[in-house]
């Protein structure tokens, strides 16, 4: 076999069955005469090493076979590019974000060592990260191979745009806590050509993309509660777990922490709730200028919070203790004073499991009191909202 045939060869197979005979006899056609051409301006046969560079000016037979192909020549073409870079970006941050919580989560519950809960949340940020992209780019695939055009790609609105922010890694520091203040008398004169460019790009919206002005996105603020009610989601469904919270040391000793019969019975509404606060929170996140709306949302919310608590506190069976054949029962009190030792409970030995009881339902019993405050504060602050719009 010369190496006409074995180039023409490789290009066939990636040919469709009907239509190779006439692409390979036209191919052909076109390397004879570039063969005859090239011998006559020479004056001589060509030699293995000519044939062969007049073959990869033709190009690699995957690339000559590649335009014969109908259809598209990408998975992702340049029209959808973008959108699958914007989702990927977007997707990406998400991942990240939840991996960072999952991992304080696992840290805080003592469940695993710092390393360990680290390499996992590495794992799992990379597996997932993996997945999201193998998954967009099929999406987009398909999307090319069947000619598909979504609305999305075509009927878009200017008032739905601010959605995509969530592609910039700068509102997500800035919804982390990481907004500094604004440029100083000094660094104002010094900016660069590119920096300013940038500002008065924005300058129409008000809002500083950088991260750095004094005034931040406004949908940031729910950007992280959506993060937070979501891995609660997770973990209340079981989708989630958290080993560590189902045991607690006492003198030594693991004690096994039990739920009381409230969590059972309020287990769908307090799911319902959670879902609430998380549809409020993604409303603010991507129309954070629905200002009375969102306040509407907030105030229904935070009132069923308030309604959640009441039932939580007065079913006073929080949690059982059992330790043996010893169980102690957690029960809700309000609390007056902040008595006894305080956290002693976290680190010092000697405790019995009722001195622990009676530690955990004091500290238990001023978070709810702590979060019913939160609620109430919530409620006023929307109300001033929804006021003043």
């Amino acid at each position: 076999m010369d190496m006409i045939d074995r180039y023409l060869n490789a290009v066939a197979a990636q040919l469709p069955a009907g239509e190779r005979a006439d692409i390979i006899a036209e191919l052909r056609d076109l390397i004879l005469s570039r063969f005859e051409a090239k011998e006559e301006a020479l004056g001589r046969p060509l030699t293995g090493d000519e044939q062969e560079d007049i073959l990869h000016e033709i190009g690699h037979p995957l690339v000559v076979a590649g335009r014969y192909r109908k259809g598209p020549q990408a998975l992702v073409g340049p029209e959808l590019f973008p959108y699958w870079l914007f989702g990927v970006k977007a997707g990406l941050l998400i991942l990240l974000a939840v991996q960072a919580l999952a991992l304080l989560v696992r840290v805080l519950a003592g469940s695993e060592a710092l390393g360990q809960a680290l390499g996992h949340s590495i794992n799992g940020l990379i597996g997932s990260g993996l997945t999201l992209v193998g998954v967009a780019t099929v999406v987009a695939a398909v999307i090319e191979h069947y000619g598909l055009r979504p609305k999305w790609l075509t009927q878009w609105r200017v008032k739905d745009l601010d959605a995509f922010g969530l592609a910039d890694p700068s509102r997500w520091r800035a919804a982390m806590g990481g907004m500094g203040g604004g440029m100083g008398k000094e660094d104002s004169g010094t900016a660069d050509a590119d920096s300013v460019g940038r500002k008065s790009a924005w300058s129409g919206s008000g809002l500083d993309w950088s991260g750095q002005g004094k005034r931040a996105w406004p949908g940031s603020e729910h950007l992280l509660s959506l993060v937070a009610n979501g891995l609660f989601a997770a973990w209340w469904t079981g989708l989630i777990h958290a080993p560590g919270l189902s045991l607690i040391s006492v003198d030594g000793a693991e004690a096994v922490v039990a739920g009381g019969p409230i969590w059972a019975a309020l287990h769908t509404t307090i799911l319902v709730y959670v879902l609430a606060r998380m549809a409020a929170d993604l409303f603010g996140l991507l129309r954070p200028q629905a200002v009375r709306l969102l306040a509407v949302a907030q105030i229904a919310v935070a009132a069923g919070g308030l309604w959640l608590a009441q039932l939580i506190f007065q079913a006073r069976h929080w949690f059982t203790l059992t330790l043996g054949g010893e169980s102690a029962r957690i029960e809700g009190y309000v609390p007056i004073i902040w008595d006894r030792e305080g956290l002693a409970w976290l680190g010092l030995h000697g405790r019995s499991l009722a001195d622990m009881s009676q530690d955990l339902a004091m500290v238990l019993s001023w978070g709810l009191a702590l979060i019913v405050l939160g609620l109430i504060w919530e409620i006023l602050t929307a109300a001033w909202r929804l006021v003043r719009g």
